[in-house]
């Protein structure tokens, strides 16, 4: 994992050697990320909830963010974060919480104002409808202090659904969705099937060309859906027989924001919101989703 771009350019991050520890952004969405959100970083107070190693926070730093909280509960993967954040000589901008990125003690070290918030959940989280009711409500709490400018940024699995139970209509935790502690570092329960071709690499309507130029030789793969267990048959595969649930888009919208607008990259999506404005004697106008893929 390396620094794409700005003051800390190529340099590498210390990752974990257990890939069951972090799921890191890959490079080419990040880079498209932060092309979308190009000229958002400089002077930004930035906060990084689920923090990992540090590769979004300390991005936005490289490219010019003033401070930065970076949320880690993960006793491994916040170690390497410290050592990560030493090494680039960045004590000065930059504060580690180890603690619940749900939590209220991490939203009370969230800097004030805000610019740029990144959660980059782990993905059985999200998948349980609980854990991701969870999120949002976090989220929602983080947009309140953004500035009028600033994003929020939620990354998720794509498709994104969620189950429903055939005769009651309740959300229920879909099959192999248990998961740690919500502010732990995110963890891959998918399976990684290799790059895709160059002929494949997802492209974001809109985004504004890297200020560097790609380097293949940095590429890791894109995430894949790959949840057998969600489409496998009554009574195989571990699917209990009988009525089964329904697959639902998971809900996206985020109470107090504008958007999402979503940038989809293969198995993964990237979602931006932005504070809905609320003009005197009104609550602002409605708003829905945007897909660009």
């Amino acid at each position: 994992m390396r620094i794409i771009a700005g003051e800390f350019r190529s340099r590498r991050l210390l990752t974990p050697q257990d890939a069951r520890t972090v799921r890191p952004m890959p490079d080419r969405v990040r880079e498209s990320l932060f092309g979308l959100l190009r000229g958002h970083c400089e002077g930004a107070a930035v906060f990084d909830a689920f923090a990992g190693t540090g590769s979004l926070g300390l991005e936005a730093v490289s490219r010019g963010a003033a401070r930065c909280v970076l949320v880690e509960k993960d006793r491994h993967a916040a170690d390497l974060l410290e050592r990560n954040i030493a090494a680039l000589g960045v004590q000065d901008r930059c504060e580690l919480v180890r603690g619940d990125a749900l939590g209220a003690g991490a939203l009370a070290r969230c800097p004030r104002p805000l610019t740029l918030a990144f959660f980059d959940p782990p993905y059985p989280l999200v998948r349980d409808p609980v854990g991701w009711m969870r999120v949002r409500e976090q989220v929602a709490r983080v947009a309140a202090l953004l500035t009028p400018d600033g994003f929020a940024v939620v990354r998720t699995p794509w498709p994104f659904v969620h189950l429903l139970d055939p005769v009651s209509g309740l959300p229920v935790r879909a099959p192999g969705s248990a998961h740690r502690d919500a502010g732990q570092a995110r963890g891959p329960e998918r399976r990684h099937r290799g790059p895709r071709r160059e002929s494949d690499r997802a492209r974001s309507p809109g985004a504004r060309p890297s200020p560097h130029d790609h380097d293949p030789r940095h590429d890791e793969p894109i995430d894949e859906w790959d949840d057998d267990t969600l489409d496998a048959p009554a009574g195989v595969g571990g699917v209990p027989p009988g009525p089964q649930p329904r697959r639902v888009g998971a809900e996206l919208s985020i109470p107090g924001t504008l958007g999402p607008e979503t940038h989809v990259y293969h198995g993964t999506a990237i979602h931006l919101y932005m504070r809905r404005p609320v003009p005197a004697g009104g609550d602002g106008a409605p708003s829905g989703p945007i897909v660009a893929s």
